[in-house]
């Protein structure tokens, strides 16, 4: 799932192949109703698990964000994810640290 916060938006759950879809389209809907806002944190600090549909759903998120013109930030992403995206080459990309 993906719900606002206080700092942006926060992912809770799995981040997997079966909820990939659903969650890159709540957190498309709620990009584009925050258009206008400067920049949006993506806080991963909720979430259970992720396989390398995660990297498909951050990227479309961030997609999104630059056409809303919204800068994001990623934060607390879990190892997992830092992993997948070492493994793929695209950590430099997400700025995962």
């Amino acid at each position: 799932m993906i719900e606002r916060s206080a700092a942006g938006l926060r992912v809770t759950g799995p981040m997997l192949i079966d909820t990939a879809r659903s969650l890159l389209q709540m957190g498309r809907d709620l990009l584009r109703s925050a258009s206008g806002q400067p920049e949006i944190v993506l806080d991963f600090a909720a979430v259970e698990e992720t396989d390398s549909s995660a990297l498909g759903v951050v990227f479309g998120l961030l997609r999104t964000a630059e056409e809303c013109g919204v800068k994001m930030r990623i934060a607390n992403p879990p190892p997992s994810m830092i992993s997948l995206a070492s493994l793929y080459g695209v950590s430099e990309s997400l700025s995962l640290a």
